[in-house]
Protein backbone atom coordinates (compact mmCIF):
# COMPACT_ATOMS: atom_id res chain seq x y z
CA UNK A 1 0.00 0.00 0.00
CA UNK A 2 1.20 3.44 -0.99
CA UNK A 3 2.11 5.82 2.15
CA UNK A 4 -1.28 6.52 4.23
CA UNK A 5 0.06 10.00 5.07
CA UNK A 6 0.49 11.25 1.62
CA UNK A 7 -3.63 10.38 1.37
CA UNK A 8 -4.08 12.28 4.74
CA UNK A 9 -2.53 14.96 3.20
CA UNK A 10 -4.79 14.92 0.01
CA UNK A 11 -7.60 14.53 2.07
CA UNK A 12 -6.68 17.33 4.51
CA UNK A 13 -7.73 15.34 7.74
CA UNK A 14 -5.63 12.98 10.14
CA UNK A 15 -7.40 10.24 11.81
CA UNK A 16 -6.62 9.47 15.26
CA UNK A 17 -8.51 6.24 14.90
CA UNK A 18 -6.36 3.67 12.38
CA UNK A 19 -8.98 1.10 12.59
CA UNK A 20 -11.68 3.74 11.51
CA UNK A 21 -9.38 4.78 8.26
CA UNK A 22 -9.12 1.28 7.21
CA UNK A 23 -12.51 0.36 7.47
CA UNK A 24 -13.34 3.08 5.38
CA UNK A 25 -10.66 1.78 2.52
CA UNK A 26 -11.67 -1.91 3.05
CA UNK A 27 -13.77 -3.43 0.49
CA UNK A 28 -16.62 -5.89 1.05
CA UNK A 29 -14.53 -8.51 -0.33
CA UNK A 30 -11.55 -8.00 2.22
CA UNK A 31 -13.91 -8.91 5.14
CA UNK A 32 -17.13 -8.44 7.32
CA UNK A 33 -15.24 -5.02 8.75
CA UNK A 34 -15.73 -2.94 5.83
CA UNK A 35 -16.93 1.01 4.26
CA UNK A 36 -20.64 -0.06 3.59
CA UNK A 37 -21.68 1.43 6.40
CA UNK A 38 -19.76 4.64 6.80
CA UNK A 39 -20.59 4.59 2.78
CA UNK A 40 -24.16 5.03 3.83
CA UNK A 41 -23.57 8.04 6.15
CA UNK A 42 -21.56 9.42 3.95
CA UNK A 43 -23.92 9.28 1.14
CA UNK A 44 -26.19 10.92 3.36
CA UNK A 45 -24.05 13.97 4.42
CA UNK A 46 -22.13 14.37 1.44
CA UNK A 47 -26.16 14.75 -0.22
CA UNK A 48 -26.79 17.69 2.35
CA UNK A 49 -23.60 19.07 2.59
CA UNK A 50 -24.07 19.92 -1.55
CA UNK A 51 -27.45 21.07 -1.07
CA UNK A 52 -26.18 23.07 1.44
CA UNK A 53 -24.17 24.58 -0.82
CA UNK A 54 -25.73 24.79 -3.43
CA UNK A 55 -29.00 26.64 -1.22
CA UNK A 56 -26.83 29.33 -0.26
CA UNK A 57 -24.87 30.21 -4.00
CA UNK A 58 -27.40 29.63 -6.51
CA UNK A 59 -30.57 32.02 -4.80
CA UNK A 60 -31.67 32.32 -8.30
CA UNK A 61 -32.20 28.49 -8.93
CA UNK A 62 -35.89 26.55 -7.98
CA UNK A 63 -35.97 23.25 -6.62
CA UNK A 64 -35.62 21.43 -9.91
CA UNK A 65 -32.68 23.61 -10.81
CA UNK A 66 -30.63 22.72 -7.46
CA UNK A 67 -31.70 18.99 -7.65
CA UNK A 68 -30.20 18.86 -11.17
CA UNK A 69 -27.08 20.83 -9.56
CA UNK A 70 -26.58 18.44 -6.56
CA UNK A 71 -27.20 15.28 -9.07
CA UNK A 72 -24.24 16.45 -11.25
CA UNK A 73 -21.96 16.85 -7.93
CA UNK A 74 -22.66 13.50 -5.85
CA UNK A 75 -23.28 11.59 -9.23
CA UNK A 76 -20.29 8.12 -9.16
CA UNK A 77 -18.81 9.45 -12.31
CA UNK A 78 -17.84 13.01 -10.16
CA UNK A 79 -17.01 10.59 -7.14
CA UNK A 80 -15.32 8.36 -9.41
CA UNK A 81 -13.17 11.88 -10.77
CA UNK A 82 -12.38 12.77 -7.31
CA UNK A 83 -10.95 9.02 -6.30
CA UNK A 84 -8.66 9.07 -9.27
CA UNK A 85 -7.35 12.74 -7.96
CA UNK A 86 -7.02 11.05 -4.17
CA UNK A 87 -5.44 8.25 -5.73
CA UNK A 88 -7.31 6.18 -3.89
CA UNK A 89 -6.99 3.08 -5.53
CA UNK A 90 -3.63 2.39 -4.54
CA UNK A 91 -5.05 2.43 -0.73
CA UNK A 92 -8.13 0.24 -1.73
CA UNK A 93 -8.07 -2.99 1.01
CA UNK A 94 -10.01 -5.80 -0.86
CA UNK A 95 -9.92 -9.38 -1.47
CA UNK A 96 -7.15 -11.26 -4.10
CA UNK A 97 -10.09 -11.95 -6.91
CA UNK A 98 -11.64 -8.08 -6.75
CA UNK A 99 -7.97 -7.04 -7.16
CA UNK A 100 -7.16 -8.92 -10.32
CA UNK A 101 -10.57 -8.26 -11.59
CA UNK A 102 -9.77 -4.26 -11.46
CA UNK A 103 -12.07 -3.35 -8.55
CA UNK A 104 -9.53 -0.67 -7.08
CA UNK A 105 -10.24 1.18 -10.39
CA UNK A 106 -14.10 0.78 -10.74
CA UNK A 107 -16.08 3.65 -10.72
CA UNK A 108 -18.88 1.98 -8.08
CA UNK A 109 -16.20 1.24 -5.34
CA UNK A 110 -14.05 4.63 -6.08
CA UNK A 111 -17.24 6.58 -5.43
CA UNK A 112 -18.22 4.44 -2.66
CA UNK A 113 -14.64 4.97 -0.99
CA UNK A 114 -14.93 8.41 -1.23
CA UNK A 115 -18.04 8.65 0.50
CA UNK A 116 -16.77 6.23 3.00
CA UNK A 117 -13.96 8.37 3.90
CA UNK A 118 -15.98 11.40 4.51
CA UNK A 119 -18.61 9.29 6.52
CA UNK A 120 -15.31 8.17 8.66
CA UNK A 121 -14.59 11.79 8.99
CA UNK A 122 -17.67 12.57 10.51
CA UNK A 123 -17.98 9.97 12.98
CA UNK A 124 -14.75 10.62 14.41
CA UNK A 125 -14.11 14.47 14.01
CA UNK A 126 -18.17 15.74 13.43
CA UNK A 127 -20.13 17.94 11.25
CA UNK A 128 -17.86 21.34 10.68
CA UNK A 129 -14.63 19.04 9.86
CA UNK A 130 -16.70 16.79 7.51
CA UNK A 131 -18.08 19.81 5.76
CA UNK A 132 -14.58 21.76 5.17
CA UNK A 133 -13.29 17.77 4.12
CA UNK A 134 -15.96 17.68 1.54
CA UNK A 135 -15.33 21.10 0.07
CA UNK A 136 -11.74 20.88 0.19
CA UNK A 137 -11.94 17.48 -2.25
CA UNK A 138 -14.76 19.06 -4.32
CA UNK A 139 -12.15 22.16 -4.95
CA UNK A 140 -13.45 24.65 -7.41
CA UNK A 141 -16.65 21.62 -8.49
CA UNK A 142 -19.44 23.60 -6.45
CA UNK A 143 -18.80 27.38 -8.09
CA UNK A 144 -17.72 27.17 -11.37
CA UNK A 145 -20.86 24.82 -12.17
CA UNK A 146 -22.78 25.92 -15.36
CA UNK A 147 -26.66 27.07 -15.20
CA UNK A 148 -28.46 23.97 -14.71
CA UNK A 149 -30.33 24.74 -17.75
CA UNK A 150 -27.08 22.98 -19.45
CA UNK A 151 -26.88 20.11 -17.27
CA UNK A 152 -30.44 18.77 -18.95
CA UNK A 153 -29.85 15.70 -21.02
CA UNK A 154 -29.81 16.66 -24.00
CA UNK A 155 -33.32 15.02 -25.05
CA UNK A 156 -34.83 17.04 -22.67
CA UNK A 157 -33.42 20.27 -24.37
CA UNK A 158 -33.95 19.66 -27.78
CA UNK A 159 -37.61 18.83 -26.64
CA UNK A 160 -38.20 21.91 -24.47
CA UNK A 161 -36.41 23.78 -27.50
CA UNK A 162 -38.90 22.36 -29.69
CA UNK A 163 -41.35 22.90 -27.81
CA UNK A 164 -40.91 26.73 -27.00
CA UNK A 165 -41.32 27.73 -30.57
CA UNK A 166 -44.01 25.42 -31.23
CA UNK A 167 -42.75 23.10 -33.49
CA UNK A 168 -43.57 19.40 -33.70
CA UNK A 169 -41.24 16.96 -31.28
CA UNK A 170 -38.72 14.77 -32.98
CA UNK A 171 -38.77 11.36 -33.91
CA UNK A 172 -36.36 8.59 -32.83
CA UNK A 173 -35.81 5.58 -35.02
CA UNK A 174 -33.21 2.83 -34.30
CA UNK A 175 -31.99 2.27 -37.78
CA UNK A 176 -29.32 -0.66 -36.80
CA UNK A 177 -28.25 -2.70 -34.46
CA UNK A 178 -24.99 -4.97 -33.73
CA UNK A 179 -23.02 -7.30 -32.19
CA UNK A 180 -23.66 -9.92 -29.49
CA UNK A 181 -25.92 -9.40 -27.01
CA UNK A 182 -23.85 -8.61 -23.93
CA UNK A 183 -21.70 -6.12 -26.77
CA UNK A 184 -24.67 -4.77 -29.02
CA UNK A 185 -23.91 -1.37 -31.15
CA UNK A 186 -27.21 0.66 -31.74
CA UNK A 187 -27.47 3.46 -34.35
CA UNK A 188 -30.28 5.70 -33.87
CA UNK A 189 -31.69 8.74 -36.17
CA UNK A 190 -33.18 11.59 -34.52
CA UNK A 191 -35.41 14.08 -37.17
CA UNK A 192 -37.64 16.81 -37.24
CA UNK A 193 -39.80 17.85 -39.87
CA UNK A 194 -39.79 21.08 -39.02
CA UNK A 195 -37.49 22.72 -39.90
CA UNK A 196 -36.78 19.17 -41.99
CA UNK A 197 -33.74 18.01 -39.72
CA UNK A 198 -32.27 14.53 -39.00
CA UNK A 199 -28.91 13.74 -37.40
CA UNK A 200 -27.55 9.84 -36.57
CA UNK A 201 -25.61 8.46 -33.57
CA UNK A 202 -24.23 5.08 -32.33
CA UNK A 203 -23.51 4.02 -29.10
CA UNK A 204 -23.93 1.15 -26.54
CA UNK A 205 -27.20 1.41 -25.39
CA UNK A 206 -30.38 2.64 -27.31
CA UNK A 207 -30.90 5.79 -24.19
CA UNK A 208 -27.11 6.80 -25.25
CA UNK A 209 -27.62 6.72 -28.91
CA UNK A 210 -30.60 8.49 -28.60
CA UNK A 211 -29.30 11.27 -26.21
CA UNK A 212 -26.04 11.60 -28.64
CA UNK A 213 -28.38 12.05 -31.46
CA UNK A 214 -30.29 15.06 -30.10
CA UNK A 215 -27.47 16.44 -29.01
CA UNK A 216 -26.03 16.89 -32.84
CA UNK A 217 -29.66 18.04 -33.28
CA UNK A 218 -28.94 20.56 -31.55
CA UNK A 219 -26.29 21.67 -32.73
CA UNK A 220 -28.12 21.91 -36.56
CA UNK A 221 -30.50 23.65 -35.25
CA UNK A 222 -28.63 26.51 -33.52
CA UNK A 223 -26.82 26.68 -37.03
CA UNK A 224 -29.91 26.37 -38.69
CA UNK A 225 -31.26 29.27 -37.08
CA UNK A 226 -28.12 31.05 -37.11
CA UNK A 227 -27.69 30.94 -40.87
CA UNK A 228 -31.51 32.19 -41.11
CA UNK A 229 -30.62 35.05 -39.39
CA UNK A 230 -27.45 35.73 -41.70
CA UNK A 231 -29.37 35.14 -44.75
Amino acid sequence: MAQIQTLLDRIGYEFKDEQLLKEALSHSSSGSRNYERLEFLGDGFLNFTIASELFHLRNGDDEGSLSRLRASLVRQSTLAEIARELQLGDYLIMGVGEFRSGGFNRDSTLSDVVESIIGAVFVEAGYDTARAVVLKLYGNRIIELPASAELKDPKTRLQEKLQATGLPLPDYQVIETSGKQHDQQFVVRCEVREPALKATATARSRRKAEQAAAQLLIEKLVKHTQDEKGA
